[in-house]
């Protein structure tokens, strides 16, 4: 007859393994003999290696009991459901797995590819970094609030980045991200530079507004986006706003 410690170390599992598969009633648990000791005997023995040997092959513990009990039908057809359980297991961590790998890719992982290269795009004309926390931040509501429309409106993103004003226009950003104070130069420039594209827009009649642009709840938390990474940025609106303009994702002419 064997002690606690002797059948854990036969059956190749540790005490405290035993003492739990007592406690949740899996392996029932001996009365003591006449020394005050608990004693095992060959059928705790074989019980304790099936339970090891299920759970070591994936089987929860809340099943091997049924398991153990079980004819050789239900057995094999317990096992089946448990093989093909743990394949949409292994298919959801390879899944996973993948994921993680595209942390690595920093902006890849959230935003499409015409995104991302746009925001390459940025980079490459001297966009700060950030500056470029921002609009990653930007297009990740776009991308979740539009995301049929975002690769309809890309193409002319990037073709908007030949205009040399809208290079201007984010190196601008970027060198007013690192100044403080609502006199620096480039806070008018930064303002001419957005009114003149609103007046052009407006002459070229591409101020319409669609279905996308009256979603004023997303216009807002593009707006709070910049409000919150430069407090200038309301101060801006307020400039533009003596130029007879409102907005600053979402330019509309004041009503004068």
């Amino acid at each position: 007859m064997l002690t606690i410690g002797q059948l854990a170390a036969y059956a190749g599992v540790t005490v405290r393994a035993v003492r739990h598969y007592h406690q949740i009633g899996l392996l029932p648990e001996p009365g003591r003999d006449a020394s005050g000791y608990r004693r095992y005997g060959a059928p705790a023995v074989v019980s304790l290696i099936k339970i090891r040997t299920l759970a070591e092959a994936g089987v929860p513990l809340s099943q091997i009991g049924r398991m153990l009990e079980a004819d050789p039908a239900t057995f094999a057809e317990t096992v089946e459901r448990i093989d093909t359980h743990l394949s949409d297991e292994i298919d959801r961590l390879a899944a996973s797995r993948k994921r993680v790998a595209q942390l690595t890719a920093g902006d890849s992982l959230i935003l499409p590819p015409p995104v991302v290269a746009y925001l390459d795009r940025l980079r490459e004309i001297g966009t700060s970094e950030r500056m470029m926390a921002g609009e990653r931040d930007g297009w990740i509501l776009i991308a979740a609030r539009w995301p049929g429309k975002v690769l309809e409106w890309m193409p002319d993103k990037m073709a908007q980045l030949e205009d040399p004003r809208v290079v201007r226009l984010y190196r601008a950003l970027s060198q007013l991200l690192e100044t403080e104070g609502t006199d620096d130069p480039l806070v008018a420039e930064v303002v001419d530079i957005m009114v003149e594209f609103a007046e052009e827009a407006e002459a070229a009649g591409t101020l319409e507004f669609d279905e996308a642009s009256r979603d004023d709840t997303s216009f807002a938390l593009l707006d709070d986006l910049a409000d919150v990474a430069d407090g200038r940025a309301e101060r801006l609106r307020d400039l533009m706003r003596e130029r007879g303009w409102d907005g600053w994702t979402r330019m509309r002419r004041l009503e004068k």
